[in-house]
């Protein structure tokens, strides 16, 4: 179990490591875009795209990432009262129903768009943008795909700690 655990964190740690230099580009283009406008009076509807493209791919496939580090969002008024033993009761009967559920169908209703999306390799969000809107489409069914894995890794890891009392890491 620990040899699946970490290599399902793996993918998820590699995602990560290579998505957070969206953040480095987007910002920079984002500044590119500002000095062009404000200092030439030029502007290009593709470059305002890329910030689009870019904040689209940082959020989409690093949310996996996120969950790994134990990074999102969590209501905490009840959560963190509860021993290590109802936190894991309760992070694994969120995921058995509400995480990969709502994943599962995102994926299954986004999935026909996304395959035709690439059948016609759909151009352009807006005239004169960049012509891959069937790579922002593609990030749908991706971010399922990333959040489901982590998903099961933090699964099998609450499993094996209330089987045995062992907290298997996921390390960042």
């Amino acid at each position: 179990m620990r040899l699946l655990i970490a290599f399902l964190d793996t993918i998820n740690r590699l995602t990560g490591s290579l998505i957070r230099w969206c953040a480095l580009w987007m910002v920079l283009l984002q500044f590119i875009i500002v000095l062009l406008r404000y200092v030439f009076g030029i502007s290009y509807i593709f470059l305002n795209e890329g910030v689009l493209y870019f904040h689209a791919t940082l959020f989409m496939l690093g949310a996996g990432y996120t969950f790994l580090v134990d990074g999102h969002v969590r209501v905490d008024i009840f959560y963190a009262r509860r021993s290590a033993r109802g936190k894991a009761i309760t992070d694994l009967l969120g995921h058995l129903f509400f995480l990969f559920p709502s994943l599962l169908m995102l994926a299954w209703f986004s999935w026909p768009t996304v395959l035709s999306s690439w059948k016609i390799l759909e151009g352009p969000v807006s005239v004169g943008g960049i012509p891959a809107s069937f790579y922002l489409k593609s990030l749908i069914p991706a971010f399922c795909a990333l959040l489901i894995l982590q998903g099961v890794s933090r699964t099998i890891g609450d499993l094996v700690f209330l089987k045995t009392g062992i907290r298997l890491e996921h390390r960042p």
